[in-house]
């Protein structure tokens, strides 16, 4: 518990301290933002900043922090440092910067930025990719909460219904009608879940791993865990440390905040607070995982179906080891459960229903807004969002009966969107380098974790079963090499820049 108590602390004092540095290598001004510039009663309105960070914090985080964190914590102790030093020094950096660059350009999306700062060529391969993940993660996160849901009242089929006319309402309505109004609620509520077990966890203060335990991975050993920790677990636990996904979220805040001086408490304050919803999770599957804590929260009669295989980890008696039997949705409905009673197992459904519920629709919302974008289109009527917003609809359905006719095309699917995410936020971080170049500020801040970021997204896509499946040290060189060739491509781009502006001058 201390390793958990030293992060929480570590990740409040990065808030007032880290964030500050980063609000101040900015510098918000009192300039007229697109809400007010362009308010157009739709996608531009001036909405209070509490309700703008609930929905900020709802729209980055949904299951992510809670799932992400659970299986990153199966790498060991590790975990804590990757969502501390990743979310203070990557993931909050990475969403002020991007957030208030999407301010600074009219509240545009990801790959209007791609463009600005990489080039036509960036940004149509953007439009493109994150277009993809965005109807992905909108159709894949409708028909795991319908199956969740059919088993408490209903049909499967008619919950199918029910949330994809969710999302097209979140999709075509105003910004302040749907998700002004159901966001904030759903965010206070997984805040208070997490609240609450966060303080059943210092009432409990069961004995778990340490940092200084050991760093290397736990999960071979004692999990039976196959993957290498770098770079898996830097791609596992992208919500709560770094995810890129953020960066296509921002701009729908972006476009209701009428002053720029509130980026730092909505956008890096928002990823703060995931990451402290991150902690708590990773802190539980650490309980659970490494410290026999499924035994205490499971029925006696589960317990006994467990021995110690040949192997010597702990299996089931259909010989499923411990991860296998116990997936993250399992561990959250087990544990809020068992901790929390009634109140816990609503508040486990709320977390594991309506967290990607919300996601999916805001995923829709902002694929309509990147088509807007990109075509150049004016969303001022009912009928022109429509037409927009058809095929986006027609691709999200043809994926969805796609994943209900294949059972585990779920999982074959999300570990290609958990990297792209990362990718997301490699290529966010080289923007936002690059516009802290061309301002003469200090571009460090963003250049170091878009440096990291590069290595892990390259060596996971080279070495993964599911890409190339390149051995471990080959995966690693080639890596490293294609890494510094994007920071020689930066630093030959800074040189020719600074030369440029020497003769203007």
């Amino acid at each position: 518990m201390i390793s958990f108590t030293l992060s929480v602390i570590a990740l409040f004092v990065g808030y007032l301290l880290y964030g500050r540095v980063a609000e101040r290598i900015f510098g918000p001004d009192d300039r007229e933002t697109p809400a007010i510039r362009k308010a157009d009663k739709m996608d531009y309105i001036v909405l209070p900043s509490w309700r703008i960070f609930m929905i900020q914090f709802l729209n980055i985080a949904g299951t992510g922090p809670i799932f992400g964190a659970i299986m990153g914590m199966w790498f060991g102790p590790a975990a804590y440092l990757w969502i501390v030093f990743g979310c203070i020094f990557g993931g909050a950096v990475h969403d002020y910067i991007s957030g208030m660059l999407s301010m600074r350009h009219d509240g545009c999306g990801q790959a209007e930025l791609t463009g600005i700062y990489l080039g036509s060529m960036a940004r149509k391969g953007m439009i493109l990719f994150t277009m993809m993940m965005m109807v992905l993660v909108g159709a894949f996160f409708v028909y795991c909460p319908a199956i969740i849901l059919s088993g408490i009242w209903g049909d499967k089929m008619m919950w199918v219904v029910l949330i994809f006319l969710y999302y097209v309402a979140t999709t075509m309505m105003p910004i302040d009608k749907v998700i002004g109004k159901i966001y904030p609620a759903f965010a206070l509520s997984m805040l208070f879940m997490v609240i609450a077990i966060g303080v059943v966890l210092f009432w409990k203060q069961p004995v778990l791993p340490e940092v200084w335990d050991g760093l290397g991975n736990w999960g071979p050993e004692h999990l039976g865990l196959k993957q290498p920790l770098f770079p898996a677990l830097f791609v596992t636990i992208a919500c709560g440390a770094v995810s890129g996904f953020h960066a296509t979220q921002s701009p729908m805040m972006a476009r209701c905040m009428k002053s720029e001086r509130q980026g730092r408490p909505i956008f890096y304050g928002a990823m703060v607070t995931e990451g402290l919803v991150a902690l708590v999770w990773a802190t539980i599957s650490s309980y659970f995982f490494f410290a026999d804590g499924w035994k205490d929260v499971c029925s006696p009669e589960l317990v006994q179906q467990f021995t110690a295989g040949a192997d010597g980890l702990i299996r089931h008696a259909d010989g499923r080891s411990l991860i296998q039997f116990f997936d993250a949705p399992t561990v959250v409905t087990t544990i809020c459960a068992s901790w929390l009673g009634l109140a816990g197992s609503i508040l486990a459904l709320l977390g594991v229903v309506a967290a990607p519920i919300t996601t999916g629709g805001s995923s829709f919302r902002s694929a309509r807004l990147i088509l807007t974008e990109a075509l150049g289109l004016k969303q001022t009527t009912a009928r022109s969002r429509l037409l927009l917003s058809l095929p986006v609809f027609a691709v999200g359905i043809a994926l969805l009966a796609w994943q209900i006719g294949n059972p585990s095309g779920f999982s074959t699917v999300w570990q290609y969107v958990a990297w792209g995410t990362q990718l997301m936020a490699a290529v966010t971080l080289w923007i936002c380098t690059v516009y802290l170049a061309r301002e003469h500020k200090l571009y460090m801040l963003t250049l170091l974790p878009a440096i990291f970021m590069t290595m892990v997204v390259t060596d996971f896509f080279l070495a993964s079963p599911t890409t190339l499946s390149l051995p471990e040290t080959p995966s690693l060189i080639i890596a490293a090499v294609l890494t510094t060739a994007c920071l020689i491509r930066f630093t030959v781009w800074k040189i020719k820049l600074c030369k440029g502006q020497e003769k203007r001058a």
